[in-house]
């Protein structure tokens, strides 16, 4: 039995939008709701105890850049996965926190680091 190259083309794009929506949906599984923000002090701790990558973000509630990252890029649902899963997130206001922010330079906002889990910093 032949089937119409009509019948054929209808299957395999609803197969690649079924397979998108479970990648999608995975991916917002994985993501527990979003990225889960610790304490420096918590995160830090964590990572040695872990043995994971720290993943240091730097942020201030007057930053409109801050604000924007926050609302589209640690929104998307394969960030959200991927930050949970392989690193442990930190956010730090820059303006409550000034002695973290010293530590590490920051000089702009948003400012991003890596950790290493000794405790060494990667770069930013």
């Amino acid at each position: 039995m032949k089937i119409p190259k009509k019948l054929t083309a209808t299957a395999l794009v609803l197969s690649i939008i079924m397979l998108t929506g479970i990648v999608h949906e995975v991916a917002a599984q994985a993501s527990g709701g979003g990225i889960q923000w610790l304490s420096y002090a918590e995160g830090r701790q964590r990572g040695e105890n872990q043995n994971k990558k720290v993943f240091l973000v730097f942020n201030a509630d007057w930053c409109r850049y801050c604000l924007k990252m926050e609302k589209e890029t640690f929104q998307n649902p394969t960030v959200i996965a991927y930050v949970n899963r392989n690193f442990v997130p930190v956010s730090v206001n820059s303006d409550k926190e000034q002695t973290i922010a010293d530590k590490y330079k920051v000089k702009g906002l948003p400012d991003t680091w890596f950790i290493a889990e000794n405790g060494e910093r990667i770069g930013n």
